[in-house]
């Protein structure tokens, strides 16, 4: 929108924006706007005369502290050895500069100007270091003043930051989460091709979970899960992308900031940062997408270094959550050609084209392979050799971050852990591994699949972890905060989902056998209830509890959409009437959960059934405790981001 005398709102104003969608098929919409209000930029300051709050600056956002002109901050401080103070400058208007005091005030009175700056770029921060080793030992006062010619310009300090000499022995921590990471395509996990060798010599230097599951399949709720140690029914289910995790769940960045820990986020997927609010409790944080995902790594690394630079203190925690293997898989160069050629690569979206005109979404049993003549073993043969290429250069990635810890000295005093939110994305290239029979089975889609939930989890922390360790015990992803919270000395919260899994690398006792759980459901928004699958992983057997307050009796015409089959497929002409509510895998003979025995043990299935609907119950009622406040507002990037990512279309 443009208005007459202004910049298409630049300058003093908020931005404004209406976002809707509707499929080609529902025809066109129309939408009235009954009114347009413009509000100040100032104005979401305007409520205190301090605070702190989020702000961006290049699709990087980081915790800062703001006063109106005039204004001063004073802190008492004992100012370490080599001290410094780092910190950002900022203004809201290039047009309302700021003239920025740091000064310092010893006991005696005496006061000594450390920084004065007059700054007026809306669009940068002006980062400036101060240096405090004169003043090693002596508890000062450190005062922030901010002076502008019109009264009650907001001035930014962004995310100031006293550090010195490394002192502790508490472990610097680097969480790392590759998104859409199965490990069942990762050779140091077996697979055999040489996707992983970075990871392979990592792994040598710590612990590898064989067994290590996420309890969600996609970002949203998994990510949501694991950052507080709480299953996605306890967080309140999904009602929309712009769900916000609740503020009465404890984040894993809230209690490393309350340890005195400095925070960062580098996200390429906002559905695992702000759009679930969890931006709190962190220091630096970047969510947005890059340009190409298949090489988010790269940039996410360089945003990491360029905070490292301004803000070199120890300890530090950081989480990392890369796309390069996630949908839609574009390798770079010089991975792009290693297991696909280019005419090959160029015949495979072609050949996407057209199964997708054909109407068969990717889905391997669709028809549209009959009415294409496409060869569904080539075709998924090809996607799973791209997804491999992404993950090779993803684990170059991480390589070359490693080595780069270990110049600076930083390796041998830091948590390095290698995760992900979920399995691989694209079930269906698993077509191209021969896994998927040439019929469809009658039930598919258990979250609990290998291929949908089996990920990578990698611990090493330098002479705490003994090394090579390969551990086969069942765990999950709602173990790690309590993991870390344990590693480095943390107290727990007082409700946790997860177990510490450090006795398991320590060799301590303290862990406990407990079968995984997994869950995701739906809110129906007329009535606030939830419905969805609740699995369990329980040693050999696997079982998917289909939950709806709506049903009637112990069956229904569809299980729910991860088991209903595409109508006009092969595997709609092959439905049964009645889907059970519970299905059930023999995980040792059928990791791939291609084949429900609910019909030959019905024993089994009444023993999971009573279990997880005791388990679901127990996470209702655990969801007393933590409410929502609503949901959060999608910025044009993060929607152009979600659409990259393929959760817009």
């Amino acid at each position: 929108l443009d208005w007459p005398g202004t910049r298409s709102w630049d300058g003093p104003w908020t931005h404004l924006g209406v976002f809707f969608s509707s499929p080609a098929d529902e025809g066109a919409v129309t939408l009235d706007i009954l009114s347009v209000r413009v509000i100040p930029r100032e104005t979401e300051f305007a409520g205190d005369r301090a605070g702190v709050r989020m702000v961006g600056r290049n699709n990087a956002h980081r915790r800062t502290l703001y006063t109106h002109a005039p204004g001063r901050l004073d802190y008492h401080v004992k100012v370490p050895d080599a001290g410094r103070l780092d910190v950002g400058l900022g203004v809201l208007l290039d047009n309302a500069p700021v003239t920025f005091t740091i000064t310092a005030q010893r006991k005696s009175g005496e006061a000594e100007t450390l920084l004065k700056e007059t700054y007026a770029d809306q669009d940068q921060w002006a980062q400036r270091s101060v240096d405090l080793s004169h003043l090693a030992g002596q508890t000062v006062t450190l005062a922030l003043e901010a002076e502008a010619a019109r009264t009650g310009t907001v001035a930014l300090w962004a995310a100031p930051t006293i550090s010195g000499a490394r002192t502790t022995e508490v472990p610097n921590v680097v969480f790392y989460i590759i998104d859409g990471a199965g490990a069942d395509y990762m050779s140091v996990y077996g697979y055999n091709r040489r996707t992983t060798p970075n990871l392979e010599r990592l792994a040598v230097e710590g612990a590898v979970f064989e067994n290590a599951y996420s309890n969600s399949t996609w970002s949203k709720p998994s990510t949501a899960s694991f950052m507080t140690s709480l299953q996605h029914s306890v967080l309140g289910g999904h009602r929309s992308d712009a769900d916000p995790v609740p503020d009465e769940a404890v984040t894993m960045a809230e209690h490393m900031h309350a340890a005195d820990y400095q925070t960062g986020v580098f996200a390429s997927n906002p559905l695992a940062g702000s759009l679930s609010n969890l931006e709190r409790g962190v220091d630096v944080f970047r969510d947005a997408g890059v340009e190409i995902n298949s090489a988010s790594s790269a940039q996410l690394h360089e945003d990491f270094w360029n905070w490292r630079e301004a803000y070199p203190g120890e300890p530090y925690w950081v989480h990392f959550q890369t796309t390069d293997v996630h949908p839609p898989h574009n390798p770079v160069s010089p991975f792009a050609g290693l297991f696909v050629d280019p005419q090959r690569r160029e015949t495979f979206h072609e050949w996407g084209r057209q199964v997708d005109e054909a109407g068969g979404g990717g889905y391997p049993y669709s028809d549209a392979f009959e009415k294409t003549g496409i060869s569904r073993l080539a075709y998924f043969d090809a996607a799973r050799s791209l997804y491999d290429e992404t993950m090779a250069h993803q684990d170059y990635q991480i390589g070359q971050l490693v080595e780069r810890l270990k110049a600076r000295g930083e390796w041998e005093h830091t948590l390095f852990i290698v995760a992900a939110d979920h399995g691989h994305p694209a079930a269906t290239s698993h077509f191209g591994l021969g896994l998927l029979e040439p019929q469809p089975p009658i039930w598919e889609g258990a979250m609990l699949s290998d291929f949908q939930t089996h990920i990578p989890l990698i611990v090493i922390w330098p002479e705490k972890i003994a090394l090579a360790q390969r551990l086969d015990q069942h765990v999950s992803m709602v173990d790690m905060l309590p993991t870390i919270l344990d590693l480095v000395g943390l107290p727990m919260p007082e409700i946790l989902m997860g177990q510490s899994l450090a006795p398991l690398m320590l060799g301590q006792e303290g862990w406990e056998p407990r079968p995984v759980i997994l869950d995701e459901f739906e809110v129906d928004r007329a009535t606030g209830e939830l419905s969805g699958v609740i699995e369990v992983i329980d040693g050999r057997w696997g079982a998917s509890l289909y939950v709806n307050p709506n049903l009637e009796g112990e069956e229904l015409p569809l299980r729910g959409h991860r088991d209903s089959p595409i109508p006009g497929s092969k595997a709609w002409e092959n439905k049964p009437e009645k889907y059970p509510l519970l299905l059930l895998y023999d995980l040792w003979k059928d990791p791939y959960t291609q084949h429900s025995l609910h019909e030959e043990r019905p024993d089994l299935v009444e023993k999971y059934t009573e279990f997880l609907e005791a388990q679901f119950e127990a996470h209702q009622a655990l969801a007393k405790l933590f409410t929502r406040s609503g949901e959060v507002a999608l910025t044009p990037e993060q929607l152009e981001t979600l659409r990259a990512l393929g959760y817009i279309q």
